[in-house]
């Protein structure tokens, strides 16, 4: 058995200190590894159904071979895993404003190990997700599948700044990155939101919004995400 809390890597962010652990759960016998932001829970290795459906139902409405791929906000890796999975897509881009996150994944600190860093098909990018659309897309620039994960909910945010994203103007300026037949999709921790919806209406063709059930082993029962599926 290992020590109840193991600290891999803490670093200063200006959204409040980063920590990768790995802790000891007794009753499920097992190491977990999460990822904490300041006070906030953002992943833990027990839970990853939502990540990877993430990434299965954006592609699942994609059309076409030679896919590129655009992921906002690394994490633990699972939704770019589940990405480079699919046989049609052709490269995965991960776009993450919290460089350790990155270094974990180069360094092979995380449960997948250093699989997307060194994959070819794989770039990890040190950036702000939402700060890359604000430039115009060039001609090679257009993206085939947008798939985002990094605030808990479009209105539960990690950082305020995030709040320009989510509205019919930033998700318009997202839009023009997208091929004609291009494809967003975002996880949310929270049930699906109607207003959001019809948020996303105003902006792309039929958006649906999924719940994604899945087994959650501290409780015994099974635990909700929603997956927002949005097509030019």
């Amino acid at each position: 058995m290992s020590r109840l809390i193991e600290e891999l890597d803490y670093r200063p962010t200006p959204m409040g200190p980063i920590i990768l652990r790995r802790r000891w759960v007794s009753a499920l016998d097992r190491d977990v590894v999460e990822v904490i932001l300041g006070e906030e829970h953002l992943m833990s290795s027990l839970f990853t159904v939502g990540e990877t459906e993430l990434a299965t139902l954006g592609l699942a409405r994609a059309s076409g071979t030679d896919l590129k791929v655009l992921v906002g906000g690394l994490g633990l890796g699972y939704t770019a895993q589940a990405a480079l999975a699919d046989p049609r897509v052709a490269s995965v881009e991960v776009a993450d404003a919290i460089e350790a996150v990155i270094d974990w994944h180069r360094a092979g600190i995380v449960p997948i190990g250093e699989s997307l860093g060194a994959n070819p098909r794989c770039i990890l990018t040190h950036a702000d997700f939402f700060g890359l659309f604000d430039a115009e897309p060039g001609e090679d620039d257009r993206l085939d599948v947008i798939l985002l994960d990094i605030d808990h909910s479009p209105y539960r945010l990690l950082n305020r700044a995030h709040a320009r994203f989510y509205t019919a103007e930033g998700l318009a300026r997202m839009k023009t990155w997208l091929t004609p037949s291009g494809v967003f999709a975002l996880w949310s921790d929270d049930a699906p939101d109607a207003d959001f919806l019809a948020l996303l209406g105003t902006v792309f063709t039929n958006p649906t919004a999924q719940v994604v059930p899945f087994a959650n082993p501290l409780t015994g029962d099974s635990s909700t995400c929603t997956i927002y599926v949005a097509g030019c």
